[in-house]
């Protein structure tokens, strides 16, 4: 079993649902983390993995499980499934993408943190914040469909009393 898969088996059951426990001892290490990391500006990441989880102050896997959640910020593409206690990581952190990523995953606990206040204004917080949300949002394109119309479904029926009925 690979460091990482240790982190996925205590961190996720078998129908993939968060094992409270676990994360309830991860969260606080991991928002050390980016205290520390915003707060002194630092955006590269750099050590063998067990380096790594020394300087982090936190097991092998955990240090794997924060990899891996922080891995679409970064500039390189970790393989984690072969990362190993001597494996090098060197990699810098795009704020941008991290502070998108926490909007998308809802972490209102990493996103307030005061040491976004080093990177960015709270004016450019709400941007990115803000063009994080609109980027999830559908917008169909083409003519409305009206009440009355045929449902584009194609079943027939009236729009209001097929997919339009609420």
């Amino acid at each position: 079993m690979t460091i990482y898969e240790s982190w996925l088996n205590k961190a996720y059951d078998n129908q993939g649902n968060t094992i409270k426990k676990i994360w309830n001892d991860y969260l606080p290490l991991e928002q050390k983390i980016y205290e520390e990391m915003l707060s002194t500006k630092n955006t590269k990441i750099s050590g063998t993995l067990s380096e790594l989880a020394e300087r982090y102050n936190m097991p092998l896997d955990f240090t794997a499980g924060f990899l891996s959640g922080i891995s679409e910020a970064l500039d390189i593409e970790l393989e984690m499934n072969e990362l190993e206690e001597g494996s090098q990581i060197d990699a810098n952190v795009d704020f941008e993408t991290l502070y998108k990523k926490m909007v998308e995953y809802k972490a209102k606990h990493l996103i307030t943190l005061p040491e976004w206040n080093n990177i960015y204004t709270e004016e450019e917080r709400e941007k990115l914040y803000a063009e994080q949300k609109s980027s999830k949002t559908v917008v169909r394109e083409g003519e409305k469909v009206g009440r009355n119309d045929p449902c584009p479904c194609g079943s027939g029926k009236k729009y209001k009393k097929c997919c339009g009925a609420a």
